[in-house]
């Protein structure tokens, strides 16, 4: 199968991604999180604070401050036991228990994992594994690697500037295990999740950051002692108390350049023991593939990104009234975040509620990255559609969120939530009970003409950032929202009429009120 086939099948014809007669082997499942075995560990305080409202932007990062902020990024924050629902893929689970972070991710497997690179006064200066099942930092390897990780990125980030950086990786058999080739789409979108969420804690540590999702991906993974046969690292976010405009720089082209080859011959590679539990570890040649494809040997021209693509709307605009950003503890608002699945109730929606929730998930949502340079997302790349119904003083349509007017472009009216019922093969969410069903949308060509097949990975990273940014606000305002894959595309894009404009709708996001799920629940922190 050709790789844009495999991207072909990822977005419009699931059932193509997996054998007919595969079955999934839930108990020689993975953990849901990476033990090292045999390497130096540094404990973290568990005494994490119950509430950010605010970072302190005098105090200098040590390591009390990063095992908090790792915690509230990824942290293992709730024990949650129930019973699969009758119409549950998972029903001859039993009981069933899962450990809970304050990301959502597919099946709560999060396939991705967290790495650092710190130099802190009170801690040896090196690449650590956020060892989540512990909350500890395992040394995998010592040193300063500023002028490394500086020509990893392309001499674009004075890294001397910084105090760390955050590498996310996918390990691939995490999920791969259960979803199989479709985990690839996944993997993407949680990595987003996490990334959303780590910008967001680092705005209450008052920590600058930016995202770099170009790098030279052999010479990172060499660093990292990571195996590219099931691991590979998609994200870098380095870290300061500076502004970020003093040290995420553009790049002079053919400055003192080196390829990923060259990098890797700087440093003695490393081989790390670690602990999965499953004991056979089936092949993944497609995902291999498609990492192989999209990995950076060394920098070349980027291509100018496009303008955002909005379908062509009807003229009616429905002015949203104009509202203050929201003001919330972080930490509270991702406690009480929760994905209702047959939990969801009918109920009403303000326009202010509407209002409130669409500015607060795309203002929270620019962030910078080496996409835009040094300017702070000028075009978004992802946008937000949806079909409201029962919402005050709109009319029942579909509609898209024109960000910077703040107002709602009709595009075609009417209730649309039979079709888009007809639409999710899984009945797990009744959605004649949700007023507001939103879908991110992006290009239809997955931004491979600027980023060839790195573009798609990208692409699902950025909607995963703004459904975490739409989740929080939901919280935030007092409802819920359950980031779904499980929907007809083709149905989706045809309704918001996307299909001539080259854009796709990426994820479905029901949201509303809810009523509390039958489950037992505790949390997980000092």
């Amino acid at each position: 199968m050709s790789l844009e086939a495999f991207l072909h099948n990822l977005h419009y014809d699931i059932d193509k991604t997996k054998p007919p007669d595969a079955v999934v082997d839930w108990e020689d499942g993975p953990l849901a999180y990476k033990l090292y075995r045999g390497l130096p560990v540094v404990p973290l305080s568990p005494e994490v604070p119950l509430t950010l409202v605010g970072g302190d932007a005098s105090v200098k990062p040590d390591l009390r401050h990063m095992g908090h902020f790792l915690w509230y990024i990824f942290g293992l924050t709730q024990l949650s036991q129930s019973v699969p629902a009758s119409n549950s893929m998972i029903q001859n689970m039993g009981l069933m228990q899962l450990y809970r972070r304050f990301v959502p991710s597919g099946g709560a497997l999060y396939p991705n994992e967290v790495y650092v690179y710190l130099k802190l006064e009170d801690l040896p200066a090196g690449v650590y594994h956020y060892d989540v099942a512990h909350h500890r930092l395992v040394l995998l390897r010592e040193g300063n690697f500023d002028s490394y990780l500086a020509r990893v990125l392309g001499n674009r980030c004075d890294v001397s500037a910084c105090f760390g950086a955050v590498f996310v990786s996918t390990l691939f058999w995490k999920n791969f295990f259960k979803y199989n080739n479709f985990s690839y789409r996944l993997q993407g979108l949680d990595a987003g999740a996490l990334i959303g969420q780590l910008l967001e804690v680092a705005k209450r540590f008052d920590f600058a950051s930016g995202v770099y999702f170009q790098f030279l991906d052999r010479a990172v993974n060499h660093l990292l002692g990571l195996s590219e046969q099931e691991e590979s690292v998609y994200a870098v976010i380095p870290l300061s108390v500076k502004p970020a405009t003093s040290w995420l720089a553009n790049r002079n082209e053919g400055e003192g350049e080196s390829t990923a080859s060259e990098l890797c011959r700087e440093l003695t590679m490393v081989h790390h023991d670690h602990y999965v539990r499953s004991r056979r570890v089936k092949e993944f040649p497609m995902l291999i593939k498609m990492n192989e494809a999209s990995l950076l040997e060394s920098f070349r021209p980027l291509l100018r990104m496009g303008e955002e693509k909005i379908v062509h709307c009807e003229d009616q605009v429905v002015a949203l009234p104009r509202v203050k950003r929201l003001l919330y503890d972080l930490a509270s608002v991702s406690r009480e975040r929760f994905s209702p699945d047959g939990d969801f109730v009918t109920g009403k929606v303000s326009q202010e509620q509407l209002a409130s929730l669409l500015q607060e998930a795309t203002a929270s949502f620019r962030y910078r990255n080496d996409l835009d340079g040094a300017q702070e997302a000028p075009v978004s790349r992802v946008s937000l559609y949806g079909c409201f119904y029962n919402v005050d003083g709109i009319p029942d349509g579909a509609y898209h969120y024109d960000s910077a007017a703040h107002t709602l472009r009709r595009v075609r009216l009417g209730d649309h939530r039979l079709k888009l019922q007809q639409g999710m093969p899984s009945d797990n969410v009744n959605l004649f009970q949700v007023p507001l069903c939103f879908h991110v949308a992006g290009d239809k060509d997955h931004l491979a003409t600027a980023l060839g097949f790195r573009g798609y990975r990208i692409q699902q990273m950025e909607a995963g950032m703004l459904v975490q940014r739409l989740l929080l606000a939901a919280s935030a305002i007092g409802i819920g929202g359950h980031p779904l894959l499980g929907f007809d595309a083709r149905l989706c894009d045809e309704i918001y009429k996307m299909t001539s404009e080259g854009i796709t709708s990426l994820i479905q996001i029901p949201a509303g009120p809810y009523r509390p799920c039958p489950r037992l629940v505790g949390e997980l922190h000092g």
